[in-house]
């Protein structure tokens, strides 16, 4: 099948986390397919710098900063959206933090960050750009470690867990015409964050099998695409077989 590059044409679409990893990746292959992108981050350097690369290949795009924990600041992101474009087409929830400590080292404050960036801003994106979206599909980014992880990760590991659950519930209240929800769980993706876990750190670099952030992108914007009608209120896990093995 020849593979359609202008799927996102005129379409605006939204993306948390778009400084950098998965975020910036979706963000750029959704602007080379001609999509609207609204780079959000809470880096303004990082964001900028991703907006700049899709306009200088030729497409469109606009950086706003914003800390996508909180619903005043997601407003603003989306009243933006809807005074100049009138609607929403494409949501990723792909902004996300990890913290390295045990339960018992893990601050309330420390546990709050994680599951507000990670959880609490995808129920806020999705809230807010509902009463916008027809026809349109949101994509929420879990992790392998919503089904199995390792010690000193719980907050994170709950946090991805909790996407997958929301994103099926999600899907019972509105109908695929309407919008479709879905939820990619990748594993280890080359990104920074990948990088930062200890436990990755202690390993031989080339024992470390992880994914590339532009082959999460092109799942990614096929899930959020016609080409995906059929698929909704599901996780599709891209982990090169990570969870397939005892």
């Amino acid at each position: 099948m020849q593979r359609n590059y202008d799927r996102f044409s005129k379409k605006i679409c939204l993306i948390t986390g778009a400084g950098s990893g998965i975020g910036r990746s979706t963000s750029i292959q959704l602007g080379k397919e001609g999509g609207i992108v609204i780079v959000v981050d809470n880096n303004e350097e990082t964001g900028e710098e991703t907006a700049k690369i899709i306009t200088a290949s030729g497409g469109q795009a606009i950086f706003i900063k914003a800390d996508v924990s909180l619903s005043s600041e997601v407003q603003t992101v989306i009243n933006f959206a809807i005074n100049n474009w009138k609607k929403i087409d494409v949501v990723v929830n792909c902004a996300g933090v990890m913290i390295f400590k045990s339960v018992i080292e893990h601050s309330e404050e420390e546990w709050e960050r994680v599951i507000n960036v990670n959880l609490r801003s995808v129920f806020l994106f999705c809230k807010y750009t509902l009463p916008y979206i027809n026809g349109g599909a949101i994509v929420n980014v879990a992790s392998v470690h919503a089904h199995q992880t390792h010690a000193n990760v719980s907050s994170y590991a709950a946090s991805k867990g909790g996407i997958e659950a929301f994103t099926r519930a999600l899907s019972c209240e509105f109908d695929p015409s309407k919008v479709r929800v879905n939820c990619i769980a990748p594993g280890g993706v080359d990104t920074p964050l990948f990088w930062s876990n200890p436990l990755i750190k202690s390993m031989n670099p080339e024992d470390v099998q992880c994914v590339q952030p532009d082959d999460i992108a092109n799942i990614i914007c096929f899930l959020a695409s016609d080409e995906a009608a059929s698929i909704h209120g599901t996780t599709l896990f891209a982990d090169k077989g990570l969870l397939a093995a005892l």
